[in-house]
């Protein structure tokens, strides 16, 4: 199968989509949307899209494309990351002066930076400041990547989990045009026990109230919700939710007929 991703090799879209995927075929596209149009004409059986980050919170852009779009989730998996310290070959601490990547790489590595006196630089994702330090040569200056991205771009890692305990870790969701639950890594519980929902409530008043009390009145158990704000519509918002619970029974198919009487829009995204 052909699977799409957003970025390079070695970046975290990559390395999500090569544990899930080991042995298809991984096709790299610049942006969110091209990867997810990819998956939506056809060109690609699946898309794997960062929808949301422990440090940064939900990925916008890419929650709007699956609102807006037709694809359905089939899966989320979530990629745990340590950070670590990549030189090229030769270098140490001691040779180091500037570090180079993404902006929350450098922040979650903030104190290990200070106590070395590095200087930074920003680059658009980890694995692009990787790819910049082996292609210089250059043993003062070294990336914060994963160990991953090391061993793509010939790097030796200087030093392991120079974020300390601070988390990082995305969930990406596996997204297709079939409407079926597929298993991942992290899957937990019965095969598609989550369904993720999202909706536009109609402009009437405690409309998002009712809609809500309808997951625990079906006994539904609500572990996320994000809000965003609707294109063209000035404050005006739809909502991501996910709830656990079974999918596809008398009870399940009641619910969604009664939350959709209060909604402008309702997607059943898809489950896992």
């Amino acid at each position: 199968m052909k699977i799409a991703y957003s970025g390079i090799e070695g970046a975290f879209a990559y390395i999500a989509a090569k544990r899930v995927f080991p042995n298809d075929e991984l096709i790299s596209f610049s942006d969110f949307r091209s990867a997810y149009e990819a998956a939506e004409k056809g060109e690609c059986d699946y898309a794997v899209l960062p929808i949301e980050n422990s440090y940064a919170g939900e990925v916008g852009q890419v929650t709007d494309l699956m609102f807006h779009g037709s694809l359905f989730v089939n899966g989320v998996y979530t990629l745990n990351v340590m950070q670590n310290l990549l030189g090229v070959k030769g270098s140490s601490l001691n040779t180091v002066s500037k570090v180079i990547s993404h902006p929350q790489a450098l922040e979650q590595s903030s104190d290990f930076i200070t106590a070395h006196g590095y200087k930074t630089e920003q680059a658009l994702n980890t694995a692009r400041a990787a790819k910049l330090v082996a292609e210089l040569g250059d043993k003062t200056v070294a990336a914060i990547a994963s160990e991953e991205t090391a061993a793509l771009y010939g790097l030796e890692i200087l030093e392991r989990g120079i974020n300390g305990h601070q988390d990082n870790s995305t969930r990406f969701a596996i997204v297709s045009r079939k409407k079926e639950a597929r298993v991942t890594a992290d899957s937990k519980g019965e095969k598609g026990s989550t369904v993720i929902l999202m909706f536009a409530v109609k402009n009437e008043a405690g409309a998002l109230v009712k809609v809500l009390n309808k997951l625990g009145e079906f006994g539904y158990n609500m572990s996320v919700i994000h809000s965003r704000p609707l294109k063209g519509l000035a404050w005006s918002y739809y909502f991501y939710i996910e709830a656990e619970g079974e999918f596809g029974t008398a009870a399940y198919k009641q619910m969604i007929s009664e939350m959709k009487y209060r909604c402008s829009k309702l997607k059943v995204l898809g489950r896992f």
